[in-house]
């Protein structure tokens, strides 16, 4: 529900600057930090005009300019000092505020220079006018509002207010500290923003308060000013200026709904039938406790907007719940299909209708609508039994076994696609990445004003830069296009790492966002002192937290983000972080997936993930069989690794521990090529275990069996390195170590796998003499993996060596914590 700032703020009220609309979030912001009053009489504006004049004089000598600029200000000020006097009003704002120029920011100078000529005041000048009001501002005889600040342009009126009204105050906001990262232009930007409200409310930088920010930030919504007001306020809130409780950002202001009530959820619709609509909020509201907010906002969109008021807008002054054959028939076939606009060939959009593949989940919905007020009704008939009636959807008609079946087709098939090529997908993210840095690297060693060619492109180096260190903002390519080197750096790298994270972890995207410094885990054996390096996967989907073992590979890629992201002093910055779908503000932590943008630390969004994603499939130029472009979503890289592992003979009950599935079924689903008869064995003994298992096992962990766990670890240790292989799971491979995918090899064991590989080479040379085909087989098998291994080893070696990784801190150095005992929420 949207609620105007009108609604919201009353000093806001008071001035010009309720056009935006602002959600519930927003609203309750306003209520708790409301914005200053803007008075129409304080000292200033209430001096005589002998008095005022006297002032204008001493000021004006204090202010820059030459002295045409000074000329133009005393005549400017005379025109409009005669002019507010015809305005029957006791102080000067009151005056100003009696003018049509204080509502009309465009061209509002029109007004004094049309009476000025009526009067035989002369024919003062647009620069004079403008530069006389500068004059009366800065004496704080009159306070515009921010609407007419905004919709002024004035590049005098900064320095002039810094001059005259609070100097030594902006000389502490820029010795504290300039956010180097935003360059000269935001900064200028958020000094502007500062100014303007200083001229609005009055005062000094120490009597700027969060709703004077927020005033500003939705008075300037919808215009190139938010940029400025969200970085003045993080630099006024970095100094400690705010109270504890202040909003942590301003970014997405007006667009941050937080939760709202059922009843505002359904009002979103405009149901015209009262006793219905109050229907529908109270079963909300009863459903409410036992639904995240995601859920909660589906059910209303589903029983409110797509069953209830498509009802009212086709059959208008309907009031009951007991629907005809044809009012429900009617429905069902316009649920069947939606109309969406679709892009054609000549960038036209046009209507398309085409099948909903979600309406048999609506008709689900609302068929538990009818059947749950009919059994609430038995428990309470006063409040529910005049509702009570038939369902119009049967229950063959939700179901959604071949929505399912269509899914599952499409799902397979997407990762039988990109499963095979997801090599190449990882080298040229990893190429894009080095040839961003090399340009980037290029671009830092270029003097400005300069041309450089660096693989195989040339750059020209503007002569003047926007930033506070010096360095260039973007250059000119040689087709004359200008390129952001320092951005693009930062999207291949933010790709890559999104990549090699995904496809070593099989995680949700919103699990990755979620990674903190905090998830990396050093665990350390008691008795040999080993450490196991975990990371731990916060609550998402599931509501349950999971630990994964970290493969040498994930760790030299945590590593490498963690070295991007931490701060001068070493520590990872903490930011607070914004719950999209729950529309709720986390709790700041130190989120690995953040980045800085105009001086200000933010978490990387979503849309940000998938683009660099996309922006490193077009590089790769893979296709699919139709020939188009391959795409990739987050979600394919969980499914390839669910699939990879399986395939690979993990078993599936441990795969769903990994991935954090609540059922096996849901695992098996991830699954796109596994042999049925595997899988109905798995089942089957999966069954029999759990019937067979008793229920003393459901109990606390003895410390025996904690040992027994611990001992796990400690036996894993092997000749080639250590078996990664889940707690509780037999050797699936019968100890054939060197053809196991879960075998982690020690670089230090090299020289061995090499005598090895070249043992079995000889082995193989022996069977092919004595004719011994099925020992070729096998051997052949196990060479093959040997060579796999190896070619791991020197690829991590590689990899270290390369100036990527140089510099990059080791697992112990970047882990968060350190555990000697057992974890209490670990799963054993």
């Amino acid at each position: 529900m949207l609620t105007t700032l009108a609604d919201a703020s009353p000093a806001a009220t008071a001035s010009h600057e309720a056009h935006s609309l602002v959600g519930a979030e927003a609203a309750d912001l306003f209520r708790r930090f409301p914005a200053r009053p803007r008075p129409t009489a304080w000292p200033e504006t209430s001096l005589s005009r002998d008095a005022l004049a006297d002032r204008l004089r001493h000021l004006e000598l204090a202010l820059p300019g030459p002295e045409l600029t000074r000329r133009r200000r005393r005549r400017g000020a005379r025109v409009l000092l005669s002019w507010l006097e015809t305005q029957p009003e006791d102080t000067w704002q009151q005056r100003w505020l009696a003018t049509p120029a204080a509502t009309t920011p465009e061209k509002w100078y029109a007004f004094a220079q049309e009476w000025a000529r009526t009067s035989g005041a002369g024919k003062p000048k647009t620069p004079e006018i403008q530069a006389g009001m500068q004059l009366l501002i800065c004496a704080d005889a009159i306070r515009p509002d921010l609407a007419w600040l905004l919709g002024t342009v004035s590049r005098t009126l900064r320095p002039a207010i810094r001059a005259c009204r609070d100097p030594e105050g902006f000389a502490r906001l820029e010795a504290a500290g300039i956010p180097m990262d935003s360059g000269a232009r935001a900064t200028a930007e958020a000094l502007k923003a500062i100014v303007r409200i200083m001229v609005a409310y009055g005062g000094t930088i120490e009597d700027i308060t969060v709703g004077d920010l927020l005033a500003m930030q939705a008075a300037a919504s919808g215009t190139n000013e938010t940029r400025g007001v969200r970085l003045a306020y993080h630099w006024l809130r970095e100094q400690g200026r705010f109270p504890s409780d202040a909003p942590e950002t301003l970014i997405s202001f007006a667009r941050r709904s937080g939760q709202v009530t059922p009843g505002m959820l359904v009002d979103r619709y405009h149901l015209k039938c009262q006793p219905v609509r109050d229907l529908l909020v109270d079963y909300i509201t009863e459903r409410q406790p036992t639904l995240d907010y995601t859920s909660l906002r589906h059910l209303s969109a589903v029983l409110a907007g797509l069953f209830w008021a498509d009802l009212e807008k086709h059959h208008p002054g309907i009031d009951s719940l007991r629907l005809s054959a044809e009012v429900s028939t009617a429905w069902k076939a316009r649920i069947a299909t939606k109309t969406v606009l679709r892009r054609q060939p000549d960038g036209t959009r046009v209507e398309v209708t085409e099948p909903r593949v979600t309406a048999p989940a609506i008709k689900q919905v609302v068929r538990a609508f009818y059947l749950d007020i009919g059994q609430w009704a038995l428990e309470e008939p006063e409040r529910w039994g005049p509702w009570a009636s038939s369902a119009p959807i049967s229950e063959a008609e939700c179901s959604v076994k071949k929505l399912e079946q269509r899914q599952k087709s499409r799902s397979d098939q997407r990762t039988r696609e990109r499963l095979p090529v997801l090599p190449v997908l990882i080298r040229v993210a990893e190429r894009r990445l080095n040839e961003a840095r090399a340009r980037l690297d290029a671009l830092n060693a270029a003097p400005l004003g300069s041309t450089f060619t660096v693989l195989g492109e040339s750059f020209t180096v503007p002569r003047k830069s926007q930033r506070l260190d010096g360095r260039p903002v973007s250059v000119r390519d040689d087709q004359g296009r200008r390129r952001e080197l320092g951005s693009e750096e930062k999207r291949a790298f933010w790709a890559w790492a999104t990549i090699e994270i995904l496809r070593h972890t099989g995680i949700r995207i919103e699990e990755l966002r979620e990674l903190g410094h905090h998830s990396i885990i050093s665990y350390k054996l008691p008795t040999t002192g080993e450490v196991i390096p975990l990371l731990q996967i916060a609550p998402s989907k599931t509501d349950q937290e999971r630990l994964l073992l970290v493969t040498p590979e994930l760790a030299d890629v945590l590593s490498t983000v963690i070295s991007r992201v931490h701060g001068a002093d070493g520590t990872v910055p903490v930011i607070a972080n914004y719950d999209s779908h729950e529309r709720t503000w986390n709790p700041p932590m130190p989120l690995l997936y953040q980045w800085n943008m105009s001086g200000e630390d933010r978490r990387i969004s979503d849309n940000t993930i998938r683009d660099g994603l996309n922006e490193t499939l077009a590089a790769s130029g893979l296709t699919d069989a139709a020939g188009t472009p391959l795409t990739f979503e987050p979600h394919d890289f969980r499914r390839i690794f669910i699939t990879d592992a399986i395939l690979n003979g993990l078993p599936p009950h441990i795969a769903q521990v990994i991935a954090g599935h609540g059922n096996i079924n849901t695992t098996m689903g991830y699954a796109a090529i596994y042999p049925k008869d595997a899988i109905e064995a798995h089942q089957a003994f999966i069954a029999r275990r759990r019937s067979l298992r008793p229920p003393e096992e459901y109990r606390a962990v003895t410390p025996e069996e904690w040992d027994e766990f611990v001992g796990h670890f400690e036996r894993r240790k092997l000749a080639l390195g250590d078996c990664g292989r889940a707690y509780g799971t037999d050797c699936v491979h019968e100890h054939a170590c060197v053809r196991c995918p879960v075998l982690i090899v020690s670089p230090a064991e090299r020289s061995r796998l090499v005598e090895i590989r070249g043992n079995l080479t000889a082995r193989i040379a022996e069977a092919e003499r004595e004719g011994w085909l099925g020992e070729i087989e096998g051997l052949s098998v196990s060479l093959a993996a040997a060579e796999e291994k190896l070619n791991q080893l020197d690829a991590q070696q590689e990899r270290r060596d390369s100036p990527v990784f140089m510099g990059i801190p080791t697992f112990n150095q970047i882990v968060a914590r350190t555990s000697d005992t057992e974890p209490e929420s670990a799963e054993r």
